[in-house]
């Protein structure tokens, strides 16, 4: 076991033999750490002195944290979502640093125990049938990049895969016929197949039967067969719900992202009665907690739990009958 002070070690062994190496994580997850560690030592170089590479493990003690995560709020105006972000990646590194320096456990105590902020929980975001179908109407299916555009957010609004996944999809993550699945990558590097449904296995047939742009073999290249990147996807989807707004009136009012879509995807399942542990592997959720949440988001799931309740009846009103004298006289007995 490594028996060193020097924080450069301990962080370059984090990044690349915890978090790329054995966990696997996400470039998405890497490129949060790696930003919430670049702007705890531009804290530390204004406020101690000292340039990152002489910086200590003892430097990072609770009190400085704590300065950090204010500092965020009041001089770079973080949200408290932001703030607690940029927490976890600072308690992943010093649970990390719990492993490599037991001799620090104290002092890497008293930082893992800083608390989170509670913050407003925002309302779930979702599209209805109806709406989806407006988004995918306005796509021109006699165009190539139409078709390709209409394929993609099919799927993305019926299987639930995440922007980052629906990307990474190449021509051999489609497996139809009996069965008919998508194999994806999800968080963690974690594998996992979602069945298709009959529409969406039509429109893949059709879309497979396409010439690929320069030999390319992602599922859905961009003009030049390349990958698209999530910027490209949100831009396509900024397009097509922009058309749809002119003539469903209900999207002006909600902001549509590929999550919204994902999140669509779940409410759906929910509502035809799907468990919530299907759901949970289904979207490739670690944590039943984050699929509880499509549950406080349906209302009319609310709506028909309620309809189950007994009203409230009022009673009937009776003319006051005054009781017998001797009833009276006995019951005071």
């Amino acid at each position: 076991m490594r028996r060193t002070n020097d924080l450069a070690v301990l962080i370059e062994g984090w990044f690349t033999d915890r978090l790329m190496k054995h966990r696997g994580v996400s470039s998405n997850t890497i490129a949060s750490y790696r930003d919430t560690f670049r702007l705890l030592f531009a804290f530390a170089q204004t406020r101690l002195g000292r340039s990152p590479s002489q910086l200590t493990l003892r430097d990072l003690d609770a009190p400085f944290i704590g300065a950090f995560l204010e500092d965020l709020e009041t001089k770079r105006s973080a949200s408290a979502r932001t703030r607690n972000l940029r927490l976890t990646a600072i308690r992943s590194f010093f649970r990390y640093a719990a492993f490599e320096e037991p001799a620090h456990s104290a002092h890497i105590q008293r930082v893992l125990a800083i608390p989170s902020k509670r913050c407003d929980k925002r309302q779930l975001q979702f599209l209805t049938r109806p709406e989806i179908e407006a988004i995918l109407d306005c796509t021109d299916r006699s165009t190539w990049l139409g078709r390709r555009d209409y394929t993609l957010l099919l799927l993305a609004a019926q299987m639930g895969l995440r922007v980052s996944e629906i990307i990474d999809l190449d021509r051999d993550s489609v497996m139809l016929g009996q069965g008919a699945h998508v194999q994806c990558v999800g968080k963690g590097r974690k594998e996992r197949s979602t069945p298709l449904t009959k529409v969406a296995q039509q429109a893949l047939r059709r879309w497979l039967k396409e010439p690929g742009k320069r030999g390319a073999t992602a599922l859905f290249p961009n003009m030049h067969g390349g990958s698209l990147s999530a910027d490209g996807v949100q831009a396509l989807l900024n397009k097509y719900v922009a058309k749809a707004r002119e003539h469903c009136v209900s999207l002006r009012s909600k902001r549509v992202s590929p999550h919204v879509l994902r999140h669509s995807a779940a409410m759906e399942l929910l509502q035809a009665g799907v468990d919530c542990s299907v759901i949970a592997l289904w979207l490739g959720h670690e944590a039943m907690e984050t699929t509880l949440t499509y549950h406080h988001a349906h209302l009319e799931l609310k709506v028909s739990a309620l309809a189950k309740l007994k009203p409230y009846e009022r009673a009937k009103a009776e003319r006051f009958r005054p009781s017998d004298r001797l009833l009276e006289f006995l019951n005071a007995l």
